[in-house]
């Protein structure tokens, strides 16, 4: 994005639809932006000026018996998950903090969170930030506040703008105010540990851990190099003392055919999952350009096979292999043709998620999307963004 001289930032809901109402009545486009720690995903974009969220702050609804809470978009993540921690409940999906993958200040914002649909390692047990979004206030392109869901499960008829929302990054409509369900905080935390399997090896042992009835809440494989050495496979389990110990014993026997388990104690634990979650054995170098695929995990191995034998990456699964970070030198397109050939004949999907605004200029930064597809996805942007005016070309060039 280039530098832009002017801000925008309103401090209640009707001033952020009057300002841009009035952006609309101009033909100026606005750049919505939250704790700008995620300036580098995206498209480039040229906007007039930059719409802020930072003054929009405070929760406005928490009720810990419910297990629900609502907050204005540009509460700090970090002032929620305090907050929610002195009840001993938590955000069930995770979610991660890319400071580090972008080298940026400021603070993650719970409507940031839900604009991106931002979800670390404890998905696969509970599902991604959409599925925990159940109410949402916007203000769209025409100016208009729009309120979608409540504060219970069962309220949505019709078309559910909730999860439309959740995931566009800003495209369709400022979020004012989100409200998430919630669950108890698990008492302890262990993972156990398997040294130097291979990815195959790998997936087929996280495949098992997640096809049991054991609920792990992380399951990742770092190949060697990443952890420091040898290839390293975790599982994680939080539970209460007592069934932790039970299902730690019972995943260890399940695990037992693929090499020596170990278990890591609580401190070890968190440290090893926040790494992963905040892509840290990747973001630690400013140089290569970095993708986040999605991928089938029984095709997961062959692909990052492929990729590798091409392009020389470096890469980590989470999501028992389902989800793959890979970092690639930034060199002409980023890799993209070989990766996005891979994935696509591996049945998944590729994001580019860190690279040059040279490369994310001329590169799909999103998986690209046929005719048909871009077609529903320009009328959506259309009918909640007639003027264009919010995060042009963020996602796709010309919407």
């Amino acid at each position: 994005m280039s530098t832009l001289t002017a801000q925008l930032v309103p401090e209640t809901e009707a001033q952020a639809c009057a300002m841009i109402a009035e952006a609309r009545a101009q033909g100026r486009t606005l750049a919505i932006e939250g704790g700008g720690t995620r300036a580098g995903f995206g498209r480039p974009m040229q906007a007039d000026c930059v719409l802020s969220t930072r003054a929009l702050t405070g929760i406005t609804l928490y009720e810990p018996a419910e297990l629900v809470i609502s907050a204005r978009a540009g509460t700090p993540l970090s002032f929620i998950e305090e907050t929610l921690a002195q009840k001993g409940q938590m955000l069930p999906f995770e979610p991660a903090d890319y400071r580090g993958l972008y080298g940026t200040a400021g603070e993650p914002t719970i409507g940031a969170v839900a604009a991106c649909n931002i979800s670390g390692p404890r998905r696969i047990q509970t599902g991604a930030a959409r599925d925990s979004l159940i109410g949402v206030r916007l203000v769209n392109g025409r100016g208009e506040a729009i309120k979608s869901g409540g504060r219970v499960m069962k309220n949505v008829t019709g078309l559910d703008l909730v999860k439309l929302c959740c995931g566009a990054h800003g495209t369709l409509g400022l979020f004012t105010e989100v409200t998430f369900k919630l669950l108890p905080r698990p008492p302890a935390e262990a993972s156990l540990a398997l040294d130097g399997l291979d990815d195959a090896q790998a997936i087929r042992a996280m495949s098992a851990t997640l096809s049991s009835p054991f609920e792990v809440s992380g399951v990742a494989h770092l190949p060697t190099g990443l952890s420091g050495g040898a290839p390293l496979t975790l599982v994680r389990l939080e539970r209460d003392e007592i069934s932790l110990a039970y299902r730690l014993q019972r995943l260890t026997d399940l695990l037992g055919p693929f090499g020596a388990v170990r278990r890591i104690g609580p401190e070890e634990s968190r440290a090893h999952w926040h790494d992963i979650a905040q892509v840290a054995p990747l973001a630690k170098s400013a140089t290569p350009a970095i993708w986040r695929l999605s991928l089938p995990a029984h095709h997961a191995a062959r692909c990052m096979a492929a990729i590798s034998a091409s392009l020389g990456a470096r890469y980590f699964y989470d999501w028992a292999g389902g989800l793959v970070w890979l970092a690639v030198m930034p060199n002409g397109d980023a890799g993209a043709g070989a990766i996005r050939h891979a994935v696509v004949e591996a049945g998944g999907h590729a994001t580019l998620m860190r690279a040059s605004d040279n490369v994310r200029a001329r590169v799909d930064v999103f998986p690209p999307l046929g005719a048909a597809l871009m077609k529903i996805t320009a009328g959506i942007k259309t009918s909640f963004d007639p003027g264009g005016i919010l995060n042009p070309g963020r996602m796709y060039a010309g919407v």
